[in-house]
Formats: C-alpha cells, structure tokens, sequence
C-alpha cells in the first residue's frame, strides 16, 4: 500500500539530524513499513520510498498478504513514471527475486529502469539469499547494501526469526501482582469461581492490539480449562491470531471458547484418535515427555507461523524459559495482591522498555 508523507516530531528531527542521507530516506522506509504489522505474514512488513532529486516521488509498504509488495506499491505510486529512469528506490529488504503470489520485485525495479537500489538488509529466505541483488547487479542496476542494517535487523525481527533459526519470533506474556502472583489458588470443587483481574482496562486494550500484530497466540490446558479464554480481538480491530493451545489428553470440550471455530485453532495433542476431534479444529501430535517448548515450535515453523504471545499459564511460560526458547518477555505488575495463589514465572533479561499504564507497571525485556 501506498501512504502520505507525514510531519516528523521533535523526536524523531533529531534523530533525522545524526542520519547520511541513504540512512535518512532508509529510516523513513522503517516508519512507513510498520503500518503492515500483523496483516502482511507470512510475507516480511517491507518500506519502500522512491527518490528523485533528493525529493521523495513514491512511497509504499507491504500489503496484506497475498497483495502487492512494498516496491511495487511504491512503484505505483510514483504520479510520473519517467522520473524512475533517473530515482533511487531505497527498501528495509532486498527485493524478492522469485515468483510467489506475486512477480518478482527485483524484475520489476530492472523493468522501471531504476538505476540505483539502496537495501537495508539480505533477504535470508532461501529463494532470495542474495539472488536479488545479484539479478539487479547484472542488470546494470547500482546496488548499496546494509544501510541501517542493525535497525532493519529489529524491524524485521520476526522474519528473520523464522527463517534464521526455525521458529517463530516468541514473545512471553503475563501479568503478576505486587507480590509476585500470576493466579489466586484454585478454587476447590463446589466453590463459586470469583472473577479477578490483575491490570486495568486500558493495559487490557494494549494486549489486544498486541494480538493483533502476531501470527499465533499460546495457552495451557490449565489456563484454558481455569479461565477459558477466547484469545481474539475483542478491544481492537485486526485479524486474529491462531491460537496454540496444550491438551494432551483433549481435557477441553468443544463447549469451551478456544475451539469454537471462530478463528483457527491448533491443538497440540498426544490423542490419536480421530474421533474425539473437534470439527474445524487442526489437531497435531507431539510427545509430552519430550522437549515439548521445541516442539510447539516445530509445530508452529510448519504451519508458518512466524510469531506468537504465550499468554500462560505459569507452567507453559517457565517451559519456555526453562528452555531458553524466547525472545521477549512483557510483564505487566498490577497494583493489588493476593497474598497466596500461583507464582509468576521467573527469568532475566535485558530491560529495554518500563512504562506505567495508569497504576500498571509494563516492563519489556530481551533475551539476548
């Protein structure tokens, strides 16, 4: 799609100030790019911006998957095509260079004459891995690579998770109280089940947005069976992420929210039998004795799934730590207690984000 240029802030002038030219027009192609977050997988959220004459002509990002690419949408935007011959089209990636749902970009830039492509980072999927730079190389094109690659690099985090290491970009998720609990203790069989939240509304709202910008969203059995959660988008508008859900021994009846057929729904089962399978459900079989965190994420390469939140429980989120298969954690501290219940998992990592949501506190970490 392609966007109207937009005012910079104070913040960001200053930033603009410390910035080459190439850099300057790459880090707008990092702004725009970020308005394809959450619709453009399996494809990677890309920026694209034209320059002729040191002004910039054209402008696009990634479409919803199965839509046009950023350069192509930049392309298109561009009101006189003869100034192509004599521009620079600066890309957060480089150019595809094979067929997919769409042609080639790399064919494209050649067919417009663009004589010059500055690129902030190498495709690593299998089918590009320099093949577009090599095809715009011979055919005359001038090619700068790995301008602001470092912030490319964390732009486009979750495509190259799952293309460098096989599995999807893993975001942890949960919120504890002041004193260090994810859950009150359970109620006992025949006890009214009490509703509790732990943040306010408006970190509530910000967790569905989240959702609404990764491919997957992950529950426990306990969680879902305790809570039973819808794991959509009720707050924000999106598409909702498939939901990954734990259930070993199909504990959870099709009366439950997760398998209502909504949105798509992978259980991750040791049940074989296929009667006892929920229609409209995809059901995979994994081993529960083994390195289960590795093999929700095998599950999750193979169904393409390029991010996910593991929203709980407290069990499902120690397994991951434990195996050290996450990329970032982000915990919410409310401001009640409740004295005894769950404990909240445990991890370090670096802080690079803490803000206070009315009396909530969010804290984001990485794992480096």
């Amino acid at each position: 799609m392609s966007i109207n240029n937009q005012e910079p802030n104070n913040s960001m002038l200053l930033q603009l100030n410390s910035l080459s030219i190439d850099e300057t027009y790459m880090f707008r192609c990092l702004q725009i790019a970020k308005s394809g977050l959450g619709s453009t997988a399996p494809n990677p959220m890309v920026g694209a911006v034209i320059v002729c004459d040191n002004k910039i002509i054209g402008e696009g990002f990634t479409s919803a998957y199965g839509g046009s690419h950023a350069e192509v949408n930049a392309i298109n935007s561009v009101k006189d095509p003869s100034l192509l011959k004599s521009s620079t089209i600066y890309v957060t990636l480089e150019p595809c260079s094979h067929y997919g749902k769409t042609p080639p970009c790399a064919d494209l830039i050649i067919k417009m004459g663009i004589p010059k492509v500055v690129i902030g980072l190498k495709d690593p999927h299998e089918k590009v891995a320099g093949n577009g730079i090599i095809k715009l190389e011979e055919a005359g094109c001038s090619v700068k690579v790995g301008v602001l690659q470092k912030e490319c690099e964390e732009h486009h985090r979750r495509f190259l998770s799952y293309f460098t290491k096989k599995r999807p970009y893993i975001i942890l998720k949960w919120a504890e109280t002041v004193d260090g609990f994810i859950a009150p203790e359970p109620t006992k069989r025949g006890e009214e089940k009490k509703p509790y939240w732990i943040t306010n509304s408006k970190s509530r709202q910000l967790v569905h947005k989240w959702r609404s910008e990764e491919a997957g969203i992950l529950a426990g059995t306990n969680t879902v069976l305790a809570d039973n959660p819808q794991l959509n988008l009720r707050d924000w508008a999106g598409n909702p992420p498939t939901r990954i859900v734990l259930d070993r021994s199909l504990k959870i009846s099709k009366d439950f929210h997760m398998l209502n057929g909504k949105q798509k729904t992978i259980v991750c089962t040791e049940i074989t039998d296929s009667k006892l399978y929920v229609d409209n459900v995809t059901y995979k079989i994994i081993n529960f004795n083994s390195d289960v965190p590795q093999q929700l994420c095998n599950v999750m390469y193979e169904e393409h799934i390029q991010s996910v939140i593991i929203e709980g429980g407290s069990q499902t989120l120690q397994s991951f730590i434990d195996a050290d298969l996450w990329d970032e954690a982000r915990i919410f501290k409310g401001a009640n207690n409740f004295q005894k219940g769950i404990k909240a998992p445990k991890l370090a990592g670096r802080i690079l984000k803490q803000v206070e949501i009315l009396n909530d506190q969010l804290t984001i970490l990485r794992n480096d």
